[in-house]
C-alpha cells in the first residue's frame, strides 16, 4: 500500500477518533451544565416562592396596620363624643361612663383646643410637650397628620380634638417600616445570586437592585434592557404596600448560568485552537526536519557523484589522445555531453539547502534548451510541442540549472504517465506581471483527490520509483523562485496539465 494512502487512512482514523473524544467531552460537559442549570433554576424557583410568601406576609401585616389605624380613628371619634357629652351633661346625669372612657385612653396622644388653639385638655403627650398651653409650631404640625375632630358645644362655641397615632402603633409602624426596608434589601441582595430590580408601579423608577453592575445601572437604557430581559424570562412578583403603593420585583437567571450555557461552545473553540496550534507546530517541525534530510541527502549525493565523475573525465582525456575512428570519435563526443550533464546534476544537488542565486534570464530560451536536451534522449514516440508567446523574450529571475531540473522532472513524470508514447505540449502566457507555464501531456491522468498528494515526498504510482521528482520540483519553484506549481486540471484517461507561475522581472 502506498505510503500516502496509509497516511490518509490514518489521518481519517485519527480525525474520527478526535471527533469522538471531543463529542464525548462536549456531551459530558453539556450534561453537567444542564444539571447545574436545572439546579439553579430550581433554586431560583424556591427563592421566588419564598419571596412570594414573604410578600404575602408583608401585605397581610400592612393590611393589619391599616385596620389598626382605622380602629384608632374610631376610638378617637368615640373619645370626642364622650368629651362632648361630659361638657353638655347636667348635674343629674351620671357621667362616670364617659369619664371612664376618657381616662382609659392611655395610649393615643390627644389635645383638645378651643377656637383660638388654647389647650383645654391633653393626654398621653411626650414629657417635653406636657407644659404646652397653646397648640402651635412643630407640635401643631405633628398633630395635623390626621384631620382634627370638631366638637360643637353650641352653634357659636366649638372645640377641636387633635390626635396622633398611639405610642404602641408608632413603635409597631417603625418595626413594619424596618421590615419593609429589610425585605427590599434581602430580596435585592439574595443568597441565590439572582439579579434583581425592584421598581415602583410604573416599572420605570428603580427602588432597589442587586447582583448587577452599579455603574451600568446608572444608564437608563441598560436598566430598561434588563427589565425587558427579566420580564421575558420570569413574570414579575407584585408586592403591594399600603403606604408605598405597588412594587414589582423583576429577576432573571444569574450571569454564571448564562455563561455556563456557552461553556461547551467555548470548550470546542479552545480544543480546536489547541489542536490547530499543535498541528502547525508539528507540521513546521516535520517540514524543517524534511528540509534538513533533503539538503543532507542532496549534498551527499553530489559528493558521491563527484569522485567517479572525475575519473570518467580523466578516461575521456586519455581516449582523446589515442587515434580513433569516426564512430569512436562521435561516441567520445556524446560521452563528453553526458559527463557535462552529470556535472550539471552534481551542481544541482549541491545547491539544495543553500541560498540559490537568481539571475534575470529569458525563460523561453531556457525551455528551448531543456527540450533540446530531452528530445534525443527520449523515445521517438514522444512528441514535444512548444508554443512560445509572441514576445521576443520573457525575462524572469531564475536559477537556470534548478529550473531546468524542474522541467526535466515534469517531462519524465509525463513520459511515465503516457507509457512511453504521446505528446508533451508547453504553453506560455503573461498575466498580471507573471509568466504562466502550462505543461500538458496525454497520459492516464489522475483523480482530483491526488492533485495535492502528487507533490508529497515518497508519493508515486509506479512500482519502481522514489516519488521525489515532483516534490523536488515544488521545493525549487516555491522555496527558491517564490513561485507556484500545481495541477491545473486532470481527467483519468485524458491527460494532466501542470501549471508553473513565476514573477517576471520588472
Amino acid at each position: 500500500m502506498n505510503l500516502y494512502t496509509r497516511k490518509k487512512k490514518w489521518k481519517i482514523f485519527l480525525a474520527v477518533l478526535a471527533l469522538v473524544i471531543i463529542s464525548a467531552s462536549v456531551y459530558y460537559t453539556n450534561v453537567l451544565v444542564s444539571e447545574f442549570a436545572k439546579q439553579e433554576r430550581d433554586q431560583i424557583r424556591v427563592w421566588a416562592d419564598a419571596v412570594q410568601r414573604r410578600a404575602s406576609l408583608m401585605n397581610y401585616t400592612e393590611s393589619f396596620f391599616h385596620d389598626v389605624r382605622i380602629q384608632e380613628r374610631q376610638r378617637v371619634e368615640l373619645l370626642a363624643k364622650a368629651y362632648k357629652h361630659m361638657l353638655e351633661g347636667t348635674g343629674e346625669e351620671d357621667l362616670s361612663f364617659y369619664l371612664e372612657m376618657i381616662q382609659n385612653n392611655t395610649s393615643i396622644p390627644v389635645i383638645i383646643t378651643d377656637q383660638d388653639h388654647v389647650v383645654r385638655l391633653k393626654a398621653n403627650l411626650e414629657p417635653q410637650h406636657d407644659s404646652i398651653t397653646v397648640l402651635k409650631g412643630k407640635v401643631r404640625q405633628d398633630f395635623l397628620i390626621y384631620e382634627p375632630i370638631t366638637i360643637s358645644l353650641t352653634p357659636e362655641i366649638k372645640q377641636y380634638l387633635y390626635y396622633r397615632e398611639s405610642i404602641i402603633f408608632t413603635e409597631l409602624k417603625r418595626v413594619l417600616d424596618d421590615l419593609v426596608s429589610s425585605f427590599m434589601t434581602e430580596v435585592a441582595i439574595n443568597a441565590a445570586s439572582v439579579p434583581v430590580i425592584i421598581t415602583d408601579s410604573t416599572r420605570q423608577n428603580v427602588l432597589q437592585f442587586g447582583n448587577l453592575n452599579a455603574q451600568r445601572m446608572a444608564d437608563p437604557d441598560f436598566v430598561d434592557q434588563q427589565i425587558r430581559i427579566m420580564a421575558s424570562q420570569n413574570r414579575p412578583i407584585q408586592v403591594r404596600f399600603i403606604d408605598q403603593g405597588t412594587s414589582y420585583i423583576h429577576y432573571k437567571s444569574s450571569d454564571l448560568l448564562m455563561n455556563m450555557r456557552f461553556f461547551p461552545l467555548v470548550q470546542i473553540l479552545i480544543i480546536a485552537l489547541f489542536l490547530t496550534i499543535a498541528y502547525l507546530l508539528f507540521s513546521y517541525a516535520r517540514k524543517a526536519e524534511q528540509n534538513q534530510v533533503w539538503a543532507g541527502m542532496a549534498k551527499e549525493t553530489a559528493h558521491q557523484i563527484g569522485t567517479p565523475l572525475s575519473s570518467m573525465m580523466a578516461w575521456i582525456e586519455l581516449l582523446k589522445m589515442e587515434e580513433q575512428s569516426q564512430q569512436q570519435s562521435q561516441a567520445v563526443s556524446e560521452m563528453e555531453k553526458d559527463i557535462e550533464r552529470l556535472e550539471n546534476i552534481t551542481e544541482r544537488f549541491s545547491k539544495i539547502g543553500s541560498p540559490a542565486k537568481l539571475e534575470v534570464m529569458d525563460i523561453v530560451e531556457i525551455i528551448q534548451e531543456t527540450l533540446g536536451y530531452l528530445r534525443p534522449r527520449t523515445s521517438k514516440k514522444i512528441t514535444y510541442k512548444f508554443d512560445p508567446p509572441a514576445d521576443k523574450e520573457l525575462l524572469v529571475p531564475l536559477n537556470a540549472p534548478l529550473f531546468m531540473w524542474v522541467l526535466e522532472n515534469l517531462c519524465k513524470n509525463s513520459i511515465d504517465a503516457m507509457s512511453g508514447h504521446g505528446t508533451i505540449q508547453i504553453q506560455m502566457k503573461r498575466e498580471n506581471g507573471n509568466v504562466l507555464i502550462d505543461l500538458i501531456d496525454t497520459g492516464k491522468g489522475m483523480p482530483k483527490s491526488q492533485f495535492k498528494t502528487v507533490f508529497n515526498p515518497g508519493y508515486t504510482s509506479k512500482k519502481r520509483g522514489w516519488g521525489l521528482g515532483l516534490s523536488l520540483a515544488k521545493r525549487i519553484i516555491r522555496d527558491y523562485h517564490k513561485g507556484k506549481i500545481f495541477v491545473k486540471s486532470s481527467l483519468p484517461g485524458e491527460g494532466t496539465t501542470f501549471r508553473i507561475v513565476l514573477k517576471m522581472s520588472r
